[in-house]
């Protein structure tokens, strides 16, 4: 999985499942990589997710691709902050639970991404067009 942070300008190229079998440092690496960056707190992500992103990038043909992380694991305290700025936070969102993610994929266009990712039928997908990038969850599947 390689990951780039759009935030803290960090990157990370880890495996973190060889054999069907997830590597617990792997994914230790993987959490804090997606730490609330805002109040440097870390959660344990929901490793389905990571599955998640690896089946999307093959659907748009760029496995092992570079993921652009636009937002990972928030704090409460951090998506109350947010959700006071914007109506596009949820009061209940699952960054708050390690389970949702926030991404783009350079050189795939966003809708194609977002068509991908609600071909899976893996979780929750939002589409935000004017900022490009899309959301991916392990939740319900649902679309906005």
């Amino acid at each position: 999985m390689r990951l780039f942070n759009t935030h803290t300008l960090e990157r990370i190229d880890v495996v973190y499942r060889r054999g069907g079998v997830y590597d617990r440092e792997a994914l230790s690496k993987l959490d804090y990589f997606l730490r609330d960056w805002r109040v440097g707190e870390v959660k344990h992500y929901d490793p389905r997710l990571f599955d998640l992103l690896s089946e999307l990038q093959a659907g748009v043909d760029k496995p092992g691709a570079e993921l652009h992380i636009i937002c990972g694991y928030r704090a409460p305290v951090t998506n109350q902050r947010l959700r006071s700025r914007s109506s596009g936070v949820g009061g209940n969102s699952l960054h708050m639970k390690a389970a949702a993610i926030d991404i783009r994929l350079p050189g795939v266009r966003t809708s194609r991404l977002r068509d991908t990712a609600l071909a899976l039928k893996r979780g929750g997908v939002g589409y935000y067009a004017g900022s490009d990038f899309i959301h991916v969850d392990t939740g319900r599947v649902r679309r906005w």
